[in-house]
């Protein structure tokens, strides 16, 4: 009944205000360990794997069908690795492994927990607008990020392995599904992610700290791109279990 419970049993829908999701480049090698056998990394020129930082500013959360006023605002951050799975079916699904969840309020992390695998953690938000420069920080997380919002043509982050904005795009996320894995009963749980008007915009990193990063010991990691998508409409689809090959 539990596992029925965090099998994301319903449909969700939700409004984000704003997504800005940092994409950093790993060599492949580095993180072959952190995702489940049964999944594949998702690379670039068979060379780079990515983790990517979505900062989601949500409103109005709430199980699919559900009037507006009954939905929660949260802002959410997730830590993903690019993926790719072969279901039963024999279709190649192209998506994300969650390795790390945060939320600003504890009503989110408590729900969150009920209902998904993502293992929520609460911690403290602070953003403000200073000068032209935008600030995402939490003192509990050690994490910071500066943008400046001054910049017009922002370019590729100088160290990416992308040479232009459009094959960047194509690791912007969230891709279309989220993969949780159990390896004891050998099943995947994939989640489909449905959005309307998802028009990533560049933007221009000042500086950056993530502490759960430096965690990982990753090394040669490099920020790869970084976008914003503002007021779109998104929802998850009800979980999918099937036994993996």
């Amino acid at each position: 009944m539990i596992s029925f419970f965090k099998n994301h049993p319903f449909a969700v829908e939700a409004h984000f205000d704003s997504s800005v999701v940092l994409t950093f480049a790993v060599p492949k090698k580095q993180l072959i360990d952190i995702i489940p056998d049964v999944l594949d990394l998702d690379t670039f020129q068979d060379t780079y794997a990515f983790i990517a930082i979505a900062m989601v500013q949500t409103k109005d959360l709430r199980p699919k069908g559900f009037p507006r006023f009954l939905g929660n605002d949260f802002f959410l951050i997730g830590y993903r690795v690019f993926v790719r799975y072969t279901n039963k079916a024999g279709k190649r699904l192209r998506g994300l492994y969650i390795i790390k969840s945060e939320t600003d309020r504890k009503k989110m992390e408590f729900l969150g927990n009920i209902f998904t695998h993502y293992n929520y953690g609460t911690t403290d938000i602070q953003q403000s607008k200073v000068e032209g420069f935008r600030y995402i920080k939490s003192d509990q997380s050690n994490f910071e990020l500066v943008i400046n919002q001054q910049a017009d043509d922002v370019p590729i982050p100088e160290h990416s392995p992308f040479t232009d904005w459009k094959d960047a795009r194509k690791f912007a996320g969230p891709l279309p599904h989220t993969f949780t894995v159990n390896s004891s009963d050998k099943t995947i749980l994939t989640i489909l992610g449905i959005r309307q008007k998802w028009k990533p915009s560049p933007i221009k990193v000042e500086r950056y700290h993530f502490e759960y990063l430096n965690q990982l010991n990753l090394q040669d990691i490099v920020l790869a791109s970084a976008f914003e998508i503002k007021n779109v409409p998104y929802n998850w689809e009800k979980g999918k279990v099937e036994k993996w090959n």
